[in-house]
């Protein structure tokens, strides 16, 4: 694959960033590609291993190898073509994506793992502008109709799997703008909004018809929707945050919000879209903010609260601080813990590991400090380790719990049952298929608890495949 002798003679090489001072002053993208003989370059530093490890990280079975041979040799259009075999979005993936596949790479056992998500996006973007991104409406349709409850990466790709299957999919959306999380969680900073609205662009060519502004449950009837289709998909993702502050002295104050209250708001604007009705405005403009939880979510707030003006960012992190350098040995090629600095981290946040909060006080109602303690590494407080730091604006990060609970699930008294630390919808692992009605599946966060985009796009091609052999008897659509 590629280059026989490439990884010997040619050193790794990513994408960078624009400079800090540049990037904090707007909201698009600043990752710098790489120019097209560089990716060639790094492409041809795949290995021929005999066993790609690569496949081993990536959920959605990227054929990695192959498109990294065709970019050396320059046949981007069949590299492309390649890459929409296995993934639906891959220029998302090759954006937000934390790249499990570079973890397996076998290069990664000296730390130089092939650039695969750069030249993933390379391809994917180089597609977009030579226009092979057309649409594939199905040659003839089957005259099944299918239902998709929410938009996110999961209800996504099966809804383009299903419309080229030739079925008659309906997606419903409860927001403005179709996309999920890809649109009002993930910062434009990290990926413009553009790039999902050209894919909703393509799929509506391809058939699919989106209802935006219906939440369903509540404005619509989840049993209609039943009733009124040959199969419903459940993709509405995990949106119960945690918190674990409800018992906490001062959890009343004002100005303590969980990071997707605060998120999504400034996508609106972003986008000129209306606040949803009855939010309070938040900003991190002159105030002292402290992010709490140390995840992607923690650091999309660190480099949102940045760009509104925040005085200062600071994060804290339960856990103890990863080790700088992983033990390959006992890790590869699995996903490595390891210390990671992520691009808004680095944008001047101050990040403090093993520490847990206690409360928070105030002044007027609104808080104003938050108190903590440092812990061990079983996790129990250190006596004498208290302290306290200022607080204008208390983000949680902390993760989701599971699916709201106050919609769909209670309309259909859909079983909530216990996954690990998370809660989501039983459905058997092949056929996605809920056991309380033989229409009914469910896909995505909501059925494997909160995950990464990537996995959800696994999830609803693989929902996608047992739809369409539940409705037809039989499926062409891959696994």
């Amino acid at each position: 694959m590629g280059k026989l002798t490439g990884f010997l003679e040619i050193e790794r090489a990513d994408r960078t960033y624009r400079p800090v001072e540049e990037r904090l002053k707007h909201w698009k993208e600043f990752v710098e590609p790489l120019p097209e003989s560089s990716v060639k370059s790094q492409a041809a530093r795949c290995m021929d291993c005999g066993i790609p490890y690569c496949h081993n990280g990536c959920p959605v079975n990227n054929q990695i190898p192959d498109w990294n041979d065709l970019v050396y040799r320059g046949d981007w259009k069949k590299a492309a073509e390649n890459l929409y075999s296995t993934n639906n979005f891959p220029e998302v993936t090759g954006r937000i994506c934390p790249a499990p596949c570079e973890a397996a790479c076998t290069l990664n056992i000296e730390d130089k793992p092939v650039t695969i998500k750069t030249i993933e996006c390379a391809i994917a973007d180089r597609a977009a502008e030579e226009g092979w991104l057309h649409p594939q409406p199905p040659q003839k349709k089957t005259g099944k109709k299918v239902a998709i409850i929410g938009s996110g990466p999961a209800g996504l790709a099966a809804a383009q799997q299903l419309a080229r299957a030739g079925h008659d999919v309906h997606v419903y959306e409860k927001n403005a703008r179709p996309g999920g999380l890809l649109v009002y969680g993930i910062p434009d900073f990290k990926m413009e909004k553009t790039v999902i609205a050209r894919r909703i662009k393509q799929m509506e060519a391809e058939g699919v018809t989106f209802h935006c502004g219906i939440h369903v449950g509540q404005d619509l009837s989840a049993k209609y929707l039943e009733s009124k289709h040959d199969a419903v998909l459940i993709a509405m993702g995990s949106e119960k945050p945690f918190d674990f502050f409800a018992e906490s002295p001062g959890r009343d104050l004002d100005g303590l919000h969980y990071a997707m209250e605060f998120l999504p708001q400034q996508n609106r604007r972003n986008a000129g879209e209306p606040q949803r009705p009855k939010t309070r405005e938040i900003s991190a403009k002159d105030k002292h903010v402290i992010v709490i939880g140390g995840g992607d979510t923690g650091s999309d707030c660190i480099g949102t609260s940045f760009r509104q003006g925040a005085k200062s960012v600071t994060q804290l992190e339960i856990m103890p601080v990863p080790p700088m350098k992983e033990n390959k040995a006992l890790s590869w090629p699995h996903w490595p813990l390891k210390l990671r600095i992520s691009s808004s981290q680095a944008e001047g946040a101050k990040t403090e590991y093993s520490i847990s909060t206690t409360g928070f006080t105030g002044e007027d109602g609104k808080v104003k400090k938050l108190h903590y303690t440092r812990v061990n590494a079983n996790l129990q407080p250190i006596k004498g380790t208290e302290g306290a730091l200022d607080a204008d604006l208390v983000l949680f990060a902390m993760g989701f719990s599971g699916p709201a609970e106050d919609d769909v699930i209670k309309e259909l008294q859909l079983p909530v049952v216990a996954r690990g630390r998370f809660k989501g919808l039983d459905a058997t692992d092949r056929e996605y298929k809920l056991a309380t009605s033989p229409k009914l599946f469910c896909a995505g966060d909501v059925r494997r608890g909160q995950s990464l985009v990537v996995w959800a796009i696994r999830e609803g091609r693989q929902a996608a495949h047992a739809i369409d052999k539940f409705l037809m008897g039989t499926t062409a659509l891959p696994r």
